[in-house]
C-alpha cells in the first residue's frame, strides 16, 4: 500500500464510524419516540415504561458523547495529516452530486481541496 491508499483507508474508516454513530443516535431517538407513541396509543399511564425510557435517553446521551469523541478524533487526525505535509484531502463524492465521479466505481480517490 502506498501512502495515499493508507490515508484513504483511515479516512474511509473514520467516515464509516461517524456515519454509524449518527445512525445509532437516529435509531435510538426513534426508539424513544416509538415508546412514547405506543404508550399513548394503548392509553397507558406516563409512569408505565418510564424507567425503560429513561435508560434509552441515557443511551442517547452516551451516544452523543461518543459522537463528540469521534469528531474530536477527526479533528486530531486532520491536524496530524497537515503536520505531516499531506495537505487537506477529501474522499468520496463531490458535495451536491448524487453519483460517483467517472472512473471511481467502487473506489475512493484522494483529491486536493
Amino acid at each position: 500500500m502506498d501512502k495515499a491508499q493508507v490515508i484513504a483507508s483511515v479516512a474511509g474508516d473514520l467516515s464509516a464510524t461517524e456515519q454509524s454513530v449518527d445512525a445509532a443516535i437516529a435509531r435510538a431517538t426513534t426508539l424513544v419516540q416509538s415508546m412514547i407513541g405506543s404508550r399513548a396509543a394503548l392509553n397507558l399511564s406516563p409512569v408505565m415504561g418510564a424507567e425503560a425510557q429513561a435508560k434509552a435517553l441515557e443511551a442517547i446521551a452516551a451516544l452523543g458523547a461518543a459522537r463528540q469523541a469521534v469528531v474530536a478524533c477527526h479533528e486530531e487526525l486532520a491536524k496530524d495529516h497537515r503536520r505531516l505535509g499531506y495537505g487537506v484531502y477529501a474522499t468520496g463524492e463531490e458535495k451536491g452530486q448524487g453519483t460517483t465521479r467517472p472512473g471511481t466505481i467502487g473506489e475512493h480517490r484522494l483529491r486536493a481541496v
